[in-house]
């Protein structure tokens, strides 16, 4: 295990991106009956795009979470502009990106494969300097709270409560869970959740873009009233900003509208809170543009005076959301924290309701575990 060494500014000096390599692994779930299901999806297997960059003897990692056809995307047309690149400016290196991938696409699977190179860029200046990715950042905080967050809507209710209640079990004081795959089942769904997680958990729903407008509006109240949920994440679409917007405004007070998981520019962020359509914004890490991405929306949700609310990629989000004055918290996806397990040395595991990046290892103190991932590999080959 590499550990960090101390700050020398000298490593980074006409340093430049020597080499790239690309891989993707594709993970089966392991819900019922080999899937698991929100409001608006089912799916079989969460594949990960991991991106290496080398330079001055070290290398750095960065990843996210799409179709294999990310890590084509992050070969063809990103490779070409991360090479020679410098080293101590990430950002710098971003700007070319996105200037090359603008006829390409950058909304979609263009981001993810920037945001896993930015991700990279990011570690591999960490590890240079022999600091952990979050003394590099502007941090505010040390810590990152977390809320457990799974319970997909093909699960048994058994298998449902004992998710929820277990994160509440590990200090966990938030958890979610999906909904809207059928509304009328939520009702009992939630009941059974309440019921075992206590009325001392704060209790949040996802609908993933279920719902229509009125539907969402209705629902809204019956969350609130009747189980005390506080947090009803996409209720509507997150493209439908006039339906965000009428289900915050016309809803409970209390109960809190956010989306901002699906956003991949700056752009889709203020959208999102010129209005506002949401209470609390969210930004996924490996989607919006990496850890320039997030600085960038950091910003713009301290202007707008809006907490910022991490989705998911635990072992990512917990350095780069140290960096968010108006930190709420991130969320402890039960898909992501299992493959990121599966697959690094090095993660993190929530302590007191947090995960704290660990300050003794460089960068994200993260280390590939390839006999491991190898079986599932999709895309690239195998670092000799």
């Amino acid at each position: 295990m590499t550990r960090a060494t101390g700050f020398d500014a000298r490593a980074l000096d006409g340093c430049t991106v020597d080499a790239v390599d690309v891989h993707a692994f594709e993970v089966p779930t392991d819900g019922p009956d080999g899937r698991e299901q929100d409001g608006t999806l089912e799916w079989d297997s969460t594949t990960m795009v991991l991106v290496r960059v080398h330079a001055g003897g070290r290398t750095g990692l960065g990843y996210t979470y799409g179709d294999a056809s990310v890590a084509v995307f992050a070969h063809s047309v990103l490779t070409p502009v991360i090479k020679g690149g410098p080293v101590a400016s990430p950002p710098a290196v971003w700007e070319r990106m996105g200037t090359r991938m603008r006829n390409a696409g950058r909304p979609g699977v263009g981001a993810m494969a920037l945001s896993a190179v930015d991700v990279a860029l990011w570690d591999l200046k960490a590890r240079l300097l022999g600091l952990p990715l979050v003394h590099l950042l502007p941090a505010h905080h040390d810590r990152v709270p977390v809320y457990g967050s799974g319970g997909f809507t093909n699960y048994s209710q058994d298998r449902l409560t004992d998710q929820l209640t277990g994160w509440v079990e590990q200090g966990i004081p938030r958890v979610k869970l999906k909904t809207s795959r059928d509304p009328e089942a939520d009702a009992r769904r939630l009941t059974a959740v309440r019921r075992a997680v206590g009325d001392g958990t704060e209790l949040f729903t996802d609908a993933n873009g279920a719902l229509g407008r009125k539907e969402a509006l209705y629902w809204a109240h019956r969350f609130h009233d009747e189980w005390d949920v506080r947090w009803f994440e996409e209720p509507v679409s997150s493209a439908d900003l006039v339906g965000l917007r009428m289900v915050r405004d016309r809803g409970p007070a209390r109960l809190e509208i956010t989306a901002g998981e699906y956003a991949f520019t700056v752009q889709d962020f203020a959208n999102l809170v010129d209005g506002p359509a949401v209470d609390c914004l969210q930004a996924d890490v490996t989607r919006c543009g990496g850890i320039t991405g997030v600085l960038e929306v950091a910003g713009l949700s301290a202007g707008r005076h809006l907490d910022l609310s991490a989705h998911c990629a635990p072992a990512v989000s917990a350095h780069a959301f140290c960096a968010v004055r108006r930190l709420r918290h991130l969320e402890y996806f039960h898909d992501h924290v299992r493959v990121e397990r599966l697959l690094f040395d090095g993660v993190l595991s929530p302590d007191g309701g947090a995960l704290r990046p660990d300050t003794g290892r460089p960068g994200l103190g993260l280390e590939v575990k390839w006999a491991d991932a190898e079986p599932y590999r999709v895309h690239g080959t195998r670092p000799s």
